[in-house]
């Protein structure tokens, strides 16, 4: 089933310990779009300027993402700049150009009004309602909300809002906490909960991510990952696997294993995306391999019933001699 994003499709120019890469195709709306396409069709929203290469046009038209709410207009599209230290755990912003992306206003052809599946990504709360507001409301859908800790900061009323009117939100651990003033990630998922999304999840880099829905929690594991060549659209990434999922099972009412598989493709697609720099790894992906990728991963995580078993007789004999 098609999915919608709307977001910021953007020119990066990046650098981390395993080298520079100037001038790339990047954004939210971008990274979302690319992986999200290996498993539905993708609906794009976004803005960008006479100076967007047309080879990166291309390269997005080359894979099942309809460009038709990709708004072209004179002027430049938006630009940022990062560099990541060693730990690659987050990066410092080195310049920030909005250019045409500051003055978004977005506008969805008719066709993708009707969207049973949106991702909200990463911008201002006030953007993101005007979007929803466009939305046909009497289809059954499932809209997902990113957002960031400036707008947890400078639109936290407006934030709080679209909390109640969207299915599920994705934040990484520093961003609930800064939206909760909770320090505990369980109670600040819970606290997320209470505010109206059926589902919360919180990204923690390479430590994995959490998902809340109702009373249950999954943790999921990062994928082992042995060179990360660049973090940057990581999340978004991630959130195109979830999306992708619930798209491709045609569930606008997720029950809590389809959310965890989600999860589970999302850690992998964003495994993929930290390879090397912009869409440069996904670009050599194919979804076998993804897909491959995707049972190894679930393999690791499964647990043999009677191993399990074991291991906890294990642990009484090691609690009996402790005791």
């Amino acid at each position: 089933m098609p999915l919608l994003v709307v977001g910021s499709v953007a020119i990066d120019s990046i650098e981390t310990p395993k080298g520079r890469a100037p001038s790339i195709i990047g954004g939210s709306a971008t990274h979302f779009s690319y992986a999200a396409s290996f498993f539905t069709p993708v609906r794009l929203v976004g803005v960008v300027g006479e100076d967007f290469p047309e080879e990166y046009l291309a390269l997005l038209r080359s894979r099942p993402i309809d460009l038709a709410g990709l708004q072209i207009r004179k002027g430049r599209s938006f630009r940022w700049s990062g560099r990541y230290q060693s730990s690659m755990a987050s990066a410092e912003t080195l310049s920030v150009e909005l250019n045409l992306f500051g003055e978004f206003d977005p506008v969805l052809p008719d066709g993708f009004k009707r969207s049973p599946f949106v991702f909200l990504a990463n911008g201002s709360p006030h953007v993101q309602r005007r979007v929803l507001e466009q939305v046909d409301a009497g289809a059954e859908r499932f809209v997902l909300l990113d957002t960031m800790n400036l707008w947890i900061e400078v639109e936290h009323r407006a934030l709080l809002e679209m909390l109640g009117r969207v299915d599920g939100v994705v934040l990484n651990d520093e961003e609930i906490r800064q939206l909760t003033r909770e320090p505990n990630l369980i109670a600040a998922g819970r606290r997320v909960l209470d505010l109206g999304p059926r589902v919360v999840i919180v990204k923690k880099g390479e430590h994995g991510a959490l998902l809340f829905a109702g009373d249950r929690i999954f943790a999921a594991p990062a994928y082992p990952v042995e060179k990360v060549v660049d973090p940057t659209g990581a999340g978004d990434t991630f959130a195109a696997g979830f999306m992708a999922t619930l798209a491709a099972e045609g569930r606008p009412r997720p029950d809590f294993d389809t959310l965890r598989r989600g999860v589970c493709l999302g850690v992998v697609a964003a495994s993929l995306n930290v390879e090397d720099f912009s869409l440069n790894r996904l670009a050599r992906a194919t979804r076998e391999e993804i897909v491959a990728r995707y049972r190894s991963y679930i393999d690791v995580l499964r647990v043999d019933g009677d191993a399990g078993i074991a291991a906890g007789r294990a642990a009484g004999v090691v609690e009996s001699r402790l005791a």
